[in-house]
């Protein structure tokens, strides 16, 4: 049994309302339970309740015990002073204000229905074998249920998002384009160098980025340099000329490399390579320098598809890797790489950017995100076994905040799910 049952009972009604009654015997009728606060202080805030005779305005506290109101020292907090019922599953001191008052006390046990109860107890059955707490129910929640609740936790994810895009604003002083780089070239480290990719974009000023997009060669060498891909040793003659140029625009622009970290190619397949993916990216800009204003005038996933029609320089077309040729072949964006694009950076720039602005734009982007395909990981592929069954990015984004921030937390009780579960 834990607190949070208190809470869903309490704020869902999921109790015999019209039969409760004060320890000492004085009915009580819930006009307000209030509102449910997740932070420090009172459970519920601004609650309306009659009381006997006494009509209440104030707060609401539960625990699992009287006494737990001493445990937790609210006998001394004023700001405790405002509760106008103490709600507990268990009964065992009577408790006071601050001014020694005596504060209503309801025993919830006693009017909890016995399916609450028990669909408590089987969705948070210790039981080790289960991957999440309703793995073995979850094919009983309706279709309906999962689709809405997965549309929440998808624009849930995109507000997340949006906080982080605010703190890349805050950095780059509200330059749009600077933030869009940021977040690309994390997208291109991909997940083994996406934290290498990000030092190296933030210790970029983006006004260099600018500059250097007019020039490919120019651009290419200063990221390539930046991320310490050109060997000092090589005997490759385009090695030495973007080691060349890379000193040159070091010196013009007084450039550091402090806080860069060290970019990887272990356990990377070669097209992930991190100088193909940054030679793809100086091509990115060097094709679109005003990338931002390009992503806001495009609507469909084809549209974006033909913006990122991007491949890395000419000299990789026989390369992986510095010194060492291979049959030619272009190495081109794939449209799986855009998606993931998509997905990771212009879908949640756009949501941000459109609330700076005040624009109402959520439908268009659900309408992108469901257009591109299901991801697969070991995470989607698991819900996928358990019946949930994602059909499209909009549904696998959504299963990874489910997992993440309510599954492993064991929020089921706030989850739209486990809700659907408790009231059957």
């Amino acid at each position: 049994m834990g607190e949070d049952f208190l809470h869903y009972i309490w704020n869902h009604k999921k109790l015999a309302i019209n039969k409760l009654q004060t320890v000492a015997g004085e009915p009580i009728t819930i006009i307000r339970s209030g509102q449910h606060n997740l932070l420090a202080g009172p459970d519920f805030f601004n609650a309306q309740l009659q009381i006997g005779d006494q009509h209440w305005a104030g707060n609401v506290e539960l625990h699992l015990k009287s006494s737990d109101w001493y445990v937790h020292g609210h006998e001394t907090d004023t700001a405790y002073d405002s509760v106008i019922l103490h709600i507990v599953w268990e009964h065992d001191v009577a408790v006071f204000r601050t001014n020694k008052q005596a504060i209503p006390t309801l025993v919830l046990k006693d009017y909890v229905s016995t399916d609450a109860l028990a669909n408590y107890q089987e969705l948070f059955k210790q039981d080790n074998s289960r991957w999440i707490p309703c793995a073995t129910t979850l094919k009983r929640v309706p279709k309906l249920t999962l689709t809405s609740w997965l549309d929440r936790l998808y624009l849930e994810r995109l507000e997340q998002k949006t906080i982080q895009i605010q703190e890349l604003l805050d950095l780059y002083q509200n330059d749009w384009e600077a933030v869009l780089f940021n977040m690309l070239t994390q997208n291109f480290g991909t997940k083994i160098n996406k934290d290498a990719f990000v030092s190296l974009a933030t210790a970029l000023p983006f006004t260099v980025i600018r500059k250097c997009a007019q020039h490919p060669f120019q651009l290419e060498a200063l990221l390539l340099g930046m991320g310490d891909l050109i060997p000092d040793d090589s005997t490759d003659s385009y090695a030495l000329q973007l080691e060349g140029e890379y000193e040159f625009i070091k010196h013009k622009f007084s450039i550091t490399t402090s806080g860069i970290l060290p970019i990887q190619f272990f356990k990377l397949r070669p097209p992930n390579f991190p100088t193909i993916r940054l030679s793809q990216l100086a091509q990115v800009y060097t094709t679109h320098p005003q990338l931002f204003q390009k992503i806001l005038e495009l609507e469909t996933k084809h549209d974006f598809y033909t913006l990122f029609k991007i491949q890395a320089s000419a000299y990789w077309d026989t390369h992986f890797s510095f010194g060492t040729p291979h049959k030619k072949r272009a190495k081109k964006l794939s449209k799986a790489f855009i998606d993931l694009v998509l997905i990771n950076t212009i879908v949640p720039i756009r949501f941000a950017y459109a609330k700076y602005k005040g624009i109402e734009n959520q439908e268009t982007l659900l309408d992108l995100i469901r257009s591109i395909g299901a991801e697969s990981n070991s995470i989607i592929d698991k819900f996928d076994s358990l019946g949930l069954n994602a059909k499209h990015a909009l549904d696998t984004q959504a299963v990874l905040e489910l997992k993440n921030n309510f599954c492993d937390h064991k929020r089921c009780l706030q989850c739209g799910i486990g809700n659907w579960l408790m009231s059957k």
